[in-house]
């Protein structure tokens, strides 16, 4: 953990919130029609590759072009389009098929328990360890605050394991498990939880490995495996840009003490400290759902994602100006940085949290 307060002036903190929140102003005032023709245009061609997948599987010879179809659809609806809808990015649409609150997306993960768990806890307490679920999943020791057990010996290979089920992990992350095991909850307080992922799992594994094997007939085996690894190329996918964008090195964590009566300007500040981006080309971040840019992400989180690479290069400028770090880096330095301390939160000797100081900055900005 580093010392929130210590990066920043009072006065440069409420200048540097003020600074964001002319973004946030200047990016909301402008959506339009290029923001609804372009999400429009992500759900036709989303639309389209699973239609062309599930015909190809009609076709044996054609098996590998229909799992690459089927695959990139459901990468589509989980990135660019389920999670971006689901975090209210086109609610002032008013467009019912755009409305957050109503929007399902392809995983088994049900909607409105991933919208709390998601978009109110992980976004309301972005790395404050005991307070943000999404720090090790409940699952995973991947910050040096979080007391070490023999149970994470296995860190490894649990996230292993959950890169390839990563939709069920996101769907029982919301049981709380780990609480529950703690005494800290009640199994009987997630009834309502609980019922929801069930009638959700129940309708995917009913469409992916009964109802779509079926109506192929003689190819149903293939078609079952077809929408199996589907299924596990979108997990890995959405587990490797995940997991990227929260957790390689220099990604910092905070205590509760250090956050209570937060501002503005310092919940913006714990998100850039909080935060790392994946570079990539422009495919690349359509199919993250842009959450390559998960800095701009976690600072504006109901903005249309589309506008995060046109505020990137702001945003980077005024790190730069108040010698805060933009934690950025391909996909594959990113990726190993993760697995790097995957392992070594996972021994023993990484138990005792270590405060570094951050190094004495100037920034050419008058305080005042």
């Amino acid at each position: 953990m580093t010392g929130l307060q210590d990066r920043l002036t009072p006065a440069q903190v409420e200048e540097f919130g003020r600074e964001m929140d002319a973004i946030r102003q200047r990016v909301v005032a402008g959506l339009g029609k290029e923001d609804v023709d372009y999400i429009q245009n992500v759900i036709k061609t989303q639309r389209g590759l699973e239609v062309l997948g599930r015909g190809l599987m009609y076709v044996p010879p054609a098996w590998p072009l229909a799992v690459a179809a089927l695959s990139v659809s459901k990468i589509l609806d989980n990135m660019e389009i389920g999670h971006n809808v689901m975090h209210g990015q086109y609610d002032w649409t008013r467009d019912p098929a755009l409305s957050s609150q109503r929007f399902e997306w392809d995983n088994v993960a049900p909607g409105e328990n991933w919208r709390h768990s998601h978009n109110y806890i992980h976004h309301t307490y972005t790395n404050i360890v005991d307070k943000d679920r999404d720090v090790g999943y409940g699952i995973l020791r991947i910050d040096p605050a979080q007391k070490w057990h023999p149970y994470y010996l296995g860190n490894p290979v649990y996230a292993f394991f959950l890169a390839f089920m990563f939709e069920w992990g996101v769907m029982l992350h919301d049981l709380e498990f780990d609480r529950i095991v703690r005494g800290e909850r009640k199994w009987s307080e997630f009834k309502e939880v609980r019922a929801r992922m069930v009638r959700k799992a129940a309708r995917q594994v009913g469409k992916d490995y009964v109802l779509f094997p079926l109506l192929t007939g003689p190819f149903a085996p293939m078609t079952f495996a077809g929408n199996l690894t589907a299924n596990v190329v979108r997990n890995v996918w959405a587990f490797s840009v995940i997991f990227c964008g929260h957790f390689p090195a220099d990604v910092e964590s905070f205590s509760e003490e250090e956050t209570e009566d937060e501002s503005r300007g310092q919940w913006y500040l714990r998100q850039i400290l909080g935060s790392a981006n994946i570079t990539g080309g422009r495919l690349f971040h359509i199919m993250s759902g842009n959450l390559s840019h998960q800095i701009e992400h976690h600072l504006f989180p109901d903005i249309p994602a589309r506008r995060y690479p046109q505020i990137a290069g702001e945003v980077r400028a005024i790190c730069e100006k108040y010698g805060l770090p933009y934690n950025t880096g391909p996909l594959h330095k990113q990726l190993f940085s993760v697995a790097k301390k995957l392992v070594k939160f996972a021994l023993p000797d990484s138990t005792r949290p270590r405060r570094t100081e951050p190094t004495t900055l100037e920034p050419e900005l008058d305080a005042a």
